[in-house]
């Protein structure tokens, strides 16, 4: 049961960060679909930056800045020539599925080291729960810490608040000398750093080498996941659980010869993605207060 309980944990840290740094953009008013595209450019920048470099922090460093070059196309392409956020983000990912196979073709059939695991002092000896949540590796701690942190910074401090601001009405925010446009480049990379490094742990921790199309729709997965968290940050740590514990379940039936055809096993996922999306859907056809009102927009203003 603890192995078990280990691996849901350690399928739900992608998510995790990934759905964190969406949230963190869609609050600002920008709905970047090309997050399946950035946690694969971490994903193959992590694994490069290893198999050069030989040590898997540095994979960690390589995933980020792969992520936030990745948002800066985006963020240039929507945010300063005010292109389509969602026809650019669909594009984005078309771009970055074929430049990372491109790209990983070389580092096919390598592995790389796998990140360490902290324990910390005493607590980590604590029965039961001491593996579970005080022996992990330095990615599932820092996710915790960022969404703590994005807690924090959205509802106490000032630069929070005003980005909560610029997302619910821009040109409001615009009118009393708020660069909206850099806000929203700086919440947009924030967003692609949080995803590359989520890419960035599926070769570190879960499997330790390249293979195309890697990330297997987690981007997505995560859209789904701040919805399903109605943009509010500790809501998503109970969302990659769920949608992680779904993921291993369909890997233990197959394993486990349920009788059920794999195919609809491989599709639990997302499965559970569109249901969870229609729910809130509903939900929020009810109440849009939860949704940030300039979500798409783009703005036209100058800065």
């Amino acid at each position: 049961m603890e192995a078990l309980i280990l691996t849901i944990i350690a399928t739900s840290i992608p998510l995790l960060l990934a759905a964190a740094g969406e949230l963190i953009a869609e609050k600002s008013g920008v709905l970047n679909l090309g997050v399946e595209g950035m946690m694969l450019s971490g994903a193959v920048g992590a694994l490069g930056a290893v198999l050069w470099l030989e040590n898997p922090y540095y994979g960690i460093i390589a995933g980020a800045l792969s992520g936030i070059l990745m948002a800066s196309i985006f963020s240039l392409f929507t945010i300063n020539f005010m292109t389509n956020q969602v026809a650019t983000g669909l594009g984005l990912t078309i771009f970055a599925t074929g430049l990372t196979g491109l790209a990983g073709a070389p580092l096919v059939g390598k592995t790389i080291p796998s990140l360490p695991k902290i324990e910390i002092f005493l607590l980590s000896d604590i029965p039961l729960i001491g593996s579970i949540l005080f022996k992990q590796d330095f990615v599932a701690y820092l996710s915790i810490g960022i969404i703590i942190f994005i807690s924090f910074f959205l509802k106490y401090s000032k630069s929070g608040i005003i980005l909560r601001a610029v997302g619910d009405d821009h040109q409001s925010a615009h009118s009393v000398g708020y660069p909206v446009k850099k806000i929203r480049w700086y919440a947009t990379c924030f967003g692609g750093m949080c995803a590359g490094i989520g890419g960035a742990y599926i070769p570190l921790v879960l499997t330790p080498h390249w293979s195309e199309g890697m990330t297997a729709g987690r981007g997505w997965i995560a859209l789904a996941l701040v919805v399903f968290a109605s943009w509010i940050p500790w809501r998503i740590i109970v969302g990659a659980l769920i949608f992680g514990g779904i993921t291993i379940a369909q890997l233990v039936g197959q394993a486990r010869g349920w009788p059920i055809p794999s195919q609809l096993l491989s599709m639990m996922p997302y499965i559970a993605t569109i249901i969870a999306l229609t729910m809130i859907s509903g939900r929020l056809s009810k109440n849009n207060s939860v949704v940030p009102s300039s979500l798409g927009k783009p703005f036209f203003g100058s800065q």
